[in-house]
């Protein structure tokens, strides 16, 4: 039981910088300063600091919390954030992509 519960915990607290070196990997590719730059652009501002504030709370639930379910919800959106940060690269994709969450989920009562 107590080795279970330890594998957990570290899955948890390993995940978010899994997910963070994600980001950090294309700063080997084309430099910090340059990867820096492009996070904070205007376009990407907003999806930065998102996903590095759903980082931080990722670990802070892991860590210092211990719920399974905050840390569970911190990574989803961290995803999803950085998921919105990548296509923010492929023209108009961002704008496919909301258009097609409005189609699925619009609800007309």
């Amino acid at each position: 039981m107590m080795k279970e519960e330890m594998t957990s915990s570290t899955n948890k607290i390993l995940i978010p910088f899994a997910l963070l070196s994600l980001l950090l990997s294309t700063a080997f590719v084309i430099g910090p300063a340059e990867q820096l730059r492009k996070m904070f652009d205007p376009v990407r501002v907003y999806a930065t600091a998102v996903y590095l504030a759903c980082v931080v709370l990722a670990l802070v639930c892991a860590i210092l919390i211990h719920s399974k379910i905050l840390t569970l919800l911190a990574m989803i959106c961290e995803i999803c954030a950085l998921i919105w940060y990548s296509l923010s690269y492929i023209p108009f994709a961002r704008r496919l992509v909301s258009d097609m969450m409005v189609r699925l989920f619009d609800t007309e009562i």
